[in-house]
């Protein structure tokens, strides 16, 4: 008899000894493998009904992507979570696996859940990621993160592919970010919070910020976030010893001057997450702070994200739907934004005294930070944005067969679109793409454009059997508008995908195509009269013979129409 006493504690002990993380382990010193943490959340799956690890789909790193939820009546199904009202928190950690403080607070926070030691409220369900960037994660090492304090090892900010994750929710170059924005569509979590550790300067405040922008949120969800969700999130963190802070964005000085408030385009997941009417949040622990702090900072605001959700499901329920009502009924949509640096909100920020010394490898001034003087001061924060650039909503887009890449990309979203039965005619609006600006080098796997200016023109086009026709009269309508408008920054034609247009096909030899423009000049007395104005208002034109020729050619029959059309026909 004793000896089975012996041996059932010994289980008990050993079974709980397994549940600690490497992190608790290592008093606060290591960040789990990737091995590890799949281990652990499957150990959890396989003890506690409330706890369920599914593959969500591939990633370029092989691995499939998981995510965990928790429940507390053990009930998985989504389309069950929303008619019970449960607000659906959605966890993201890892995009930057060198930034690992959400993966070791995540595996604690639902290990603490399932056994009773957190208690989660019964109108709250956790989809947690545990990590997103696998291919990161495996491609481990020291000295990646150069700046900052811990873990002993950590994984590298790009994938696979070298690609950061979080600047892939537009292009989805990424396996891993289909699979997960396929998952984010079928959750339409309410809350959404993504994990990262911060760069920049020294202060005294262990975690950071980061809410989607109110404006660009904008209808009733961003003045609830403005005026409730954020200050109550700062208040509860307060209690529980953190001094908040706005992420800190600042760039060629020292932070007590101010800073501008990150704009997070829709590349960035919290900017793709605001085009679905989701309250999106990004973590930024200090990554000047030992990695211990910093996961525990981290644990505890998510703890407070969930606290918050419980007192004030209500709201944030009316305040989704409401706005998207808003939205379903919008004619004008901004599809860019710029600062307004007239506007600002005094914040509250503790710093460091900033200073320069000669510097030890350089010789030449360097700036550092002095923490035996802190100080506390109130400082301008810039959160204010305006829209530089809307676009009327059509009715309708089109968009030929042949380009599966942004179809896709489309259908991935969630998008609905009807396939065109039968050739036919119909009148449209086309843009031409005048001009546009490209990076010198590659961002992010692509030359992108920005700048990028268009003409419109009322034509009837003939549009083939199998082309596709998008109805803006659906859930997704932020989304097509800002991926399809040709002007829009992070745009498909922005990031590349319809480059192809940009090429002209055909051409004219000189000496052949003489005699003909000759004669179209003879027959065509409007054109004869454009050349001549041509002529007049360029001296380097007029001498010229070749820009002439190619002048009359491209206001010719001959040269060809789709030359710089931009492939999606808006249907107004």
């Amino acid at each position: 008899m004793n000896k089975l006493l012996t041996l059932i504690c010994t289980l008990l002990v050993t079974t709980a000894y397994a549940r600690k993380t490497d992190f608790e382990l290592s008093n606060g010193s290591r960040s789990v493998t990737y091995k590890e943490l799949i281990a652990f959340y499957r150990q959890l799956d396989e003890d506690y009904s409330t706890i369920k690890m599914e593959q969500v789909g591939p990633t370029d790193a092989y691995y499939p992507l998981h995510v965990v939820y928790y429940s507390n009546d053990a009930s998985f199904d989504i389309r069950t979570w929303k008619d019970q009202g449960k607000i659906v928190i959605l966890i993201n950690n890892g995009i930057h696996p060198g930034e690992p403080d959400g993966i070791d607070a995540s595996m604690m926070l639902l290990r603490d859940a399932a056994e009773d030691k957190l208690k989660i409220p019964d109108n709250i369900a956790l989809a947690v990621i545990p990590v997103f960037n696998i291919g990161g994660m495996l491609n481990r090492g020291s000295y990646s993160r150069a700046n900052q304090d811990g873990p002993e090892e950590y994984g590298f900010r790009g994938n696979s592919k070298n690609l950061d994750l979080n600047r892939d929710f537009i292009k989805m170059d990424a396996k891993e970010t289909r699979s997960l924005v396929k998952l984010f569509r079928r959750l339409d979590p309410d809350v959404f919070i993504d994990n990262h550790v911060s760069d920049g300067a020294d202060y005294q405040h262990v975690m950071t910020l980061l809410p989607t922008l109110h404006d660009k949120l904008g209808g009733s969800m961003a003045s609830y976030m403005r005026t409730t969700f954020e200050p109550l999130i700062y208040a509860d963190m307060k209690n529980r010893g953190y001094d908040l802070v706005p992420y800190v964005n600042h760039w060629g000085h020292t932070p007590d001057k101010g800073w501008i408030s990150f704009y997070d385009g829709p590349r960035f997941m919290s900017g793709f997450a605001a085009l679905f009417h989701t309250y999106a949040f990004v973590t930024e622990t200090h990554m000047l702070k030992p990695f211990k702090q910093r996961v525990d900072a981290t644990y505890a605001m998510m703890q407070s994200f969930i606290s918050f959700s419980y007192l004030h499901a209500d709201e944030i329920t009316a305040t989704r739907k409401a706005q998207k009502e808003y939205y379903s009924n919008a004619t004008k949509l901004p599809i860019a934004w710029q600062v307004d640096t007239a506007r600002h909100t005094t914040i509250t920020f503790k710093g460091y005294e900033a200073g320069y010394k000669p510097s030890l490898v350089s010789g030449q001034p360097r700036l550092f930070y002095d923490r035996s003087k802190p100080y506390t001061k109130q400082i301008p924060l810039h959160d204010s944005y305006t829209p530089a650039q809307s676009a009327s909503v059509p009715k309708t887009y089109i968009i030929g067969h042949g380009w599966t890449n942004v179809i896709n990309r489309l259908k991935i979203n969630g998008v609905k679109m009807d396939i065109i039965p039968a050739d036919t005619t119909i009148l449209i609006t086309a843009n031409y793409i005048d001009d546009y600006e490209t990076v010198k080098k590659p961002y992010e796997g692509h030359y992108l454009h920005s700048n990028i200016k268009v003409h419109a023109i009322h034509k009837e086009v003939r549009v083939l059997k199998g082309d596709y026709i998008i109805s803006t009269n659906q859930p997704a309508k932020r989304y097509i508008l800002e991926t399809l408008e040709p002007t829009a920054p992070d745009g498909f034609f922005a990031w590349g995908f319809f480059d192809a247009i940009l090429q002209q096909k055909e051409g004219y030899s000189d000496y052949v195509f003489e005699d003909e423009a000759a004669e179209l000049l003879k027959q065509n007395p409007e054109l004869k009269q454009l050349l001549k104005e041509r002529q007049k208002a360029d001296s380097n034109f007029v001498t010229d013979g070749e820009a002439q020729l190619d002048f009359v050619y491209k206001h010719s029959p001959y040269f060809e129409s789709t030359y710089g059309r931009y492939p999606v026909f808006r249907i107004e």
